[in-house]
């Protein structure tokens, strides 16, 4: 049986997994990440998931190579994580330090543009030549995999979609610019609209919930899908205006690349139709008649495990092709 590793790296949590030649996932490991240590502790915490998870298997299976997704930009071709914001990483060597370490071949990229592969292959997007996802979640972000390749664009920083800017939106954005899509389409961004919504006075169930919690610190996008089931004006608001920006801007994408299917997942993802259906009348409703024709519009099938699936399958995808040259 042919098995690789995926390794999700995030600011919070560091995922592993051992995934086999389908895209199932047959054993997990999490950790905390504990950024704050430095990279040579976050590598080492990987190697330790990698030996666990390799460890775990049945006699005579191994794993053939390893793939790692991280946040932030990312130079695949040189094993380079050249800048990952919540990880304090600059420049950090990570194939070479981890292939020295581990003693098998290690392949990294993007954690988004890992995330979206994995959909692609084994997940919504199954059986698709052209597919475009994006996350939505602490931030945003998209990419790109055509003909099962990914594309990484100049300096492979191709999917920043949360970095649009957008018309009507004046908030400033952690990237140093202002009006950026995440800054309210984001999970994030749509908690941290109605928090300034609340502490100005507006009314909304939402503050029952939170009596004496003047800054709704305990405030989270899920709660703003409990508080529109409920008819809350707040957070349908919040919501319907997150949706209705995440379509515009796929609309953008969607007439530039021309997609066959849209895969929408992270966090921001798991409100459902809640965000999903004013994203889509946004998006058709933009879009010329022959773009839309066909055109699906999809939640991420392995929303949690998309990431070690892609960054695993990915792996093994380079592997075959570095054996067959």
């Amino acid at each position: 049986m042919n098995v690789s590793i995926g390794i999700d790296v995030g600011g919070t949590n560091i995922v592993g997994g051992v995934v086999e030649e389908s895209g199932a996932v047959i054993r997990k490991v999490k950790r905390p990440t504990e950024a704050n240590a430095g990279s040579e502790a976050v590598l080492d915490r990987i190697t330790d998931i990698v030996r666990e998870l390799r460890e775990s298997l049945a006699d005579g299976v191994d794993a053939t190579a390893v793939g790692v997704g991280i946040p932030g930009l990312v130079d695949p071709d040189a094993g380079l994580s050249r800048f990952a914001g919540n990880l304090g990483w600059r420049n950090v060597p990570v194939v070479r330090e981890l292939e020295k370490r581990i003693g098998l071949p290690v392949v990294i990229d993007n954690d988004v543009k890992l995330y979206v592969y994995g959909e692609a292959v084994a997940g919504a997007g199954r059986g698709s030549r052209h597919v475009l996802g994006i996350t939505i979640g602490t931030g945003i972000a998209a990419a790109i995999v055509n003909d099962g390749a990914i594309y990484h664009g100049f300096k492979s920083m191709a999917g920043e979609i949360g970095h649009v800017r957008m018309d009507g939106v004046n908030e400033r954005c952690s990237c140093g610019l202002a009006g950026c899509l995440e800054t309210v389409a984001s999970a994030s961004g749509m908690v941290r609209q109605t928090r300034k919504a609340l502490r100005e006075g507006r009314e909304s169930v939402l503050r029952d919930w939170f009596p004496g919690d003047e800054a709704f610190a305990g405030l989270t996008a899920a709660h703003l899908s409990r508080a529109m089931d409920e008819g809350d004006a707040l957070a349908t608001a919040v919501m319907t205006r997150a949706g209705m920006l995440n379509g515009r801007a796929l609309a953008a994408a969607a007439m530039t690349i021309s997609p066959e299917v849209i895969v929408v997942g992270g966090g921001g993802a798991l409100a459902g139709d809640r965000l999903m259906e004013p994203l889509r009348n946004e998006l058709y409703g933009l879009l010329l008649p022959d773009f839309r024709e066909g055109l699906k519009v999809v939640l991420a099938e392995n929303n949690d495990e998309a990431g070690i699936i892609g960054s695993a399958l990915y792996a093994r995808k380079r592997m075959m092709e570095s054996d067959g040259k």
